[in-house]
């Protein structure tokens, strides 16, 4: 197969679908690859290392995708790069179509093979492609909200530890999941005072476990929630239903009752987020303020740190782009494997997920 890798063209991503080290586990496996130059500048990989495994290296982007197979990204094509796909190429790469119906047509239109890291599911429940970047976006949202409560960012001006004599902010973590699990990590060490909201009361007492009663655990009640946002100086929600669109929990009219300036960091903006005012921002212009309450939307939070996201990524997403490469074809790979089976969001005009089905009404079908 001919597996290609372009330039992600999306506001301040700097990662690469495919570093040297797992091109050349294609190139190992027999098959070709072709990437677009400088595509992994951003991430400290220049042209000499894929050279150096046997990548071919072309001008344009346009020429990448014309030429191959199978493209390899990390993010979501743009409507620039629509006019690119082309029939039974298979999109390998983050899609979160529940929340872009615009992609979604398009890819059933162009008949693309439309596979997304975010929905191959393991048999244990476990997404291992969205994994590696949600335990990023866990981390930052910590390190992002502690500095968007700072004054000058419109924040209440607080320290996320406080200094003796002097409070530590209340953080909200809103869904005990990998991103919340690893939020919570960060701001228990800079001293916040941490509450946890989930409706899985095994996670819940898992985390108190490991946290030996330095964070407070809720279930995840309407009651609840209000009665922890009036407290909150620091939201991170993080709640994900896999595939399908963010449910909205925090609701507008509680935003009256909440402390102006409280920052809230919007994890699951990729999904649609889950405030009512949510709207996707980027790394260039990170916040927006509603009703005195900072926003904090970035829809693709570890391209901030991209050699650190791209080497993680890639290690999750080299085992199953492997298996679609070396298929015979997509109905093999997918008898074969339910998690790719999973993955699998839109192929050959047909939408087989559904989620997504379901998020805009549309037809449901399945190929195996």
């Amino acid at each position: 197969m001919i597996i290609g890798c372009v330039k992600e063209i999306k506001n301040n991503e700097f990662r690469v679908g495919l570093t040297p080290s797992a091109a050349m586990e294609y190139i190992k496996n027999g098959h070709s690859v072709y990437l677009e130059t400088n595509a992994g500048v951003g991430s400290s990989f220049c042209d000499a290392e894929y050279e150096a495994v046997g990548v071919r290296i072309l001008k344009t982007a346009k020429e990448v995708w014309k030429k191959t197979d199978m493209i390899v990204k990390v993010k979501e094509p743009l409507k620039e790069e629509y006019p690119l796909m082309k029939e039974n190429q298979i999109l390998y790469t983050f899609l979160h179509l529940a929340a872009d119906k615009d992609l979604t047509l398009e890819l059933l239109n162009r008949r693309v093979t439309g596979v997304a890291y975010e929905t191959i599911i393991e048999s244990d429940g476990s997404l291992p492609c969205l994994k590696p970047m949600s335990q990023v976006a866990g981390r930052l949202a910590a390190l992002e909200g502690a500095k968007y409560l700072q004054t000058p960012n419109g924040g209440r001006g607080l320290l996320i530890g406080g200094v003796t004599g002097v409070d530590k902010a209340n953080c909200l973590v809103i869904g005990a999941g990998v991103v919340g699990e690893n939020a919570i990590n960060y701001l228990v060490g800079l001293s916040g005072k941490v509450t946890v909201l989930d409706i899985n009361l095994n996670r819940l007492e898992q985390l108190e476990r490991v946290y030996k009663g330095t964070i407070t655990t809720l279930y995840n009640s309407e009651k609840n929630l209000i009665e922890s946002l009036k407290q909150a100086d620091l939201i991170i929600s993080s709640v994900l239903l896999p595939g399908a669109k963010a449910p909205k929990l925090i609701k507008r009219e509680y935003y009256q009752f909440m402390k102006k300036g409280a920052v809230i960091v919007d994890v699951s903006i990729d999904q649609g987020g889950t405030t009512e005012v949510s709207r996707p921002t980027t790394h260039k212009d990170p916040v927006f303020i509603c009703d005195g309450i900072v926003h904090y939307c970035v829809a693709n939070m570890p391209g901030a740190v991209s050699l650190t996201s791209t080497q993680a990524l890639n290690n999750a997403t080299l085992k199953y782009g492997l298996m679609l490469a070396n298929a015979k074809n997509i109905e093999d790979v997918m008898k074969n494997s339910k998690p790719l089976r999973g993955g699998l969001n839109t192929y050959k005009g047909l939408l087989v997920n559904e989620p997504v089905a379901q998020a805009f009404s549309l037809p449901f079908s399945t190929i195996v």
